[in-house]
């Protein structure tokens, strides 16, 4: 597999690589491909903006974060058919609409504090610079593993 990086000689970085000779004799360069993401334009429609948005969460979010989303969405969905069928057919027995409803709130938000704890952030450094901030590091200092990042059992 070819390296995506360039190489080290100054003269490939300022002209792009021919491609092999073509049947009129006469080489024609390859389109380079660039080293980040496709960025969006100031007029972009709202449909581009939401297929960047999706690439972008397919290609950067881990495996086990989706996981934690897709269970999300459907704790959403849970609540929502909940709600409809309260206001749909009634709400005779309350309380049973009640507590199933707080249970798929209440769920989500768990689900979304272990999301934010498990899911790789840099703000932690950024929390600020007194004494709330140096007990947040030092919290999370005691939370992460030998490499730095979260550990597995957390």
């Amino acid at each position: 597999m070819p390296s995506k990086r360039p190489s080290a000689t100054p003269s490939s970085s300022s002209a792009p690589a021919p491609s092999s000779a073509s049947s009129s004799g006469t080489s024609t360069p390859l389109p380079t491909l660039s080293s980040g993401p496709k960025t969006l334009s100031a007029n972009s429609s709202v449909s581009d903006i939401a297929i960047h948005v999706w690439q972008q969460y397919l290609t950067t979010t881990p495996q086990r974060t989706m996981l934690l989303d897709a269970f999300m969405a459907f704790l959403v969905l849970v609540g929502g058919v909940q709600f409809a069928y309260c206001v749909l057919a009634g709400n005779y027995p309350f309380n049973a609409f009640l507590s199933g409803f707080c249970a798929a709130v209440g769920q989500f938000v768990l689900t979304a504090s272990l999301r934010m704890q498990t899911s790789s952030s840099e703000g932690v450094s950024s929390v600020g610079k007194g004494k709330v901030g140096k007990v947040a590091v030092a919290v999370a200092g005691r939370a992460e593993g030998a490499d730095g990042g979260i550990s597995h059992e957390r």
